[in-house]
């Protein structure tokens, strides 16, 4: 295994070990740039995945004290979980159920395609949908995504699907898919195809599904110039006199602090880490946060408007047989302000195992009452989707940091607060409506509508925009205020869209590698 000394200066720092920070380093390594990876969480190899998914939630999910403020769900059902991520090598590249969709183009430029929103901060991308598709396609052929850039075939149609997509055929639907997934559907590229397992959120037993852990991160590893330092929590950036960055200072498994020096600095926490990290390295020069002269770091935090809705079917269905997302209906992803509201949704089959199923259907109900008897009783005739739609970004949705309370590095825990905007309420009822229309199609005869879960899709607090008094970095993840730090994350999203963001996070993270390479070359960084 490479490794670096704690005082060499030319390496990059990588925080974060994900779809933005793994892929990154990979990336790097191949065009001869050396890196350091600081993965807060333990080393973790295909053979930790357990099919279980309980036991999986406890062993790889970020479980340090967080609190969720604001009016949000998170705020009642799950105060100290607001987001449902992973603490470990991978990131939650690990947890991520693969579903690969690309951003439509209205959803780069929201400002432009909603207008002022009342009550929301809606701004453009920098970049369009042409000037992505490129990474895109790079990012679906690295991932092995079903379709036809790799040219594998969708994976089979499970039971659930099958029934809504005859609700949707029915109701005169046409998008309908088992697919694009970033699950080998034949062998690819060292990983198996698809068995079917069920349990992909909890880690892919078989390592059929793409993640960081077992392609990109053993890949950087593997070409002798890149080091990934697992259980090593970043606690501060610091920086020159002139206010470049130039150190990691971070915690090993024992507690004890070391200080990682760096060429640049690139950022990739997830959206409640990374401007933690930022807003945690302030200092005279910088005394509200690294990267913050727009006062956008941490603002903004966007997880998708959502909700879980599942249909008691007159048969048995046995949804859980089959990949957990096991198909997509998109015909929803549009903007029509005639429905009521701005943007568009997924609906995402979603076979919930049956004790979360039990968790999430009512939550902190400890499993009493008539109403939830009767759902569990009929789990196995039962078909369901994710809805995920655009949440649009509010400043007043951030994340900050407690004033006292401190976690086990003596960091401010971080709150992160979210209130819903009169978009969402509209959307989600849009989003009921519409599935409750589908499966009656075919026969419900009950349908439940779930409260969402903690946000596993956290995107904003750092984001893009071309002025740099209204975002943090630029259109390459370049920090408007000190060009030797990026942000390689979700958080550098400045619209949240309305599909999963992995596969937008990759795309970015291939695209800011090409750009760091160039920048190096000319000495400009």
């Amino acid at each position: 295994m490479t490794s670096y000394d704690l005082d060499d200066d030319s390496v990059v720092v990588i925080v974060g070990s994900g779809a933005g920070g793994g892929t990154l380093a990979n990336e790097l390594a191949q065009k001869g740039i050396k890196s350091v990876v600081l993965e807060a969480g333990n080393r973790l190899e295909t053979y930790d995945m357990e099919n279980d998914e309980w036991t999986m939630f406890r062993k790889i999910s970020w479980l340090d004290k967080r609190y969720s403020a604001g009016g949000w769900h998170g705020a009642v059902n799950h105060p100290n979980l607001p987001a449902w991520i992973v603490k470990g090598y991978g990131g939650s590249t690990v947890h991520w159920a693969g579903v690969a969709l690309r951003f439509k183009e209205f959803e780069f430029k929201t400002r432009s395609t909603y207008g002022a929103v009342n009550g929301a901060n809606v701004e453009d991308w920098p970049i369009s949908l042409a000037e992505m598709t490129p990474w895109y396609e790079k990012a679906e052929l690295k991932m092995g995504v079903t379709g036809p850039v790799t040219g594998m075939p969708h994976l089979p149609w499970n039971n659930g699907f099958r029934v809504l997509a005859e609700g949707c055929r029915r109701t005169g639907r046409s998008d309908y898919n088992s697919g694009p997934m970033a699950i080998n559907s034949t062998e690819r590229d060292g990983r198996p195809g698809c068995m079917q397992i069920g349990f992909c959120m909890q880690g892919c037993a078989i390592g059929a599904k793409w993640s960081t852990m077992v392609s990109e991160l053993p890949r950087a590893e593997e070409s002798g110039l890149c080091e990934v330092r697992t259980n090593a929590m970043a606690l501060q950036v610091t920086h020159d006199a002139e206010g470049r960055v130039n150190a990691v200072i971070y915690a090993d498994a024992e507690g004890n602090q070391h200080r990682q020096k760096a060429r640049i600095v690139c950022v990739a926490g997830n959206s409640i880490e990374s401007p933690r990290l930022l807003l945690n390295s302030a200092s005279s020069l910088f005394p509200d946060g690294l990267a913050n002269s727009s006062g956008q770091v941490g603002r903004n935090y966007m997880c998708h408007t959502s909700t879980g809705i599942y249909a008691v079917m007159p048969e048995k269905v046995h949804m859980f047989r089959g990949t957990s997302v096991a198909g997509i209906v998109g015909d929803d992803v549009k903007h029509d302000p005639a429905r009521g509201f701005n943007g568009g949704y997924y609906l995402e089959f979603l076979s919930l195992g049956l004790p979360f199923m039990a968790a999430f259907l009512e939550p902190g109900n400890t499993g009493w009452g008539r109403s939830f008897a009767r759902a569990m009783e009929q789990y196995d005739h039962m078909s369901g989707v994710w809805a995920l739609g655009e949440d649009l970004a509010q400043e007043q949705n951030a994340v900050t940091l407690h004033d006292s309370e401190v976690d086990q590095y003596g960091l401010p825990v971080p709150i992160v607060a979210k209130t819903p905007h009169s978009n969402d309420h509209a959307m989600t009822a849009h989003m009921v409506e519409s599935t409750s229309q589908i499966y009656e199609s075919v026969g419900a005869t009950d349908i439940y509508e779930l409260p969402p879960y903690p946000a596993s899709h956290n995107m904003g607090t750092n984001r893009m925009h071309a002025d740099p008094a209204k975002g943090v970095v630029n259109g390459f993840g370049q920090s408007h205020d000190i060009d030797n730090l990026f942000v390689s994350d979700g958080s550098q999203f400045t619209s949240s869209g309305a599909c999963n963001p992995t596969l937008t996070i990759v795309a970015l993270a291939i695209r800011q590698a090409e750009y760091i390479a160039g920048e190096m070359r000319a000495g400009t960084i």
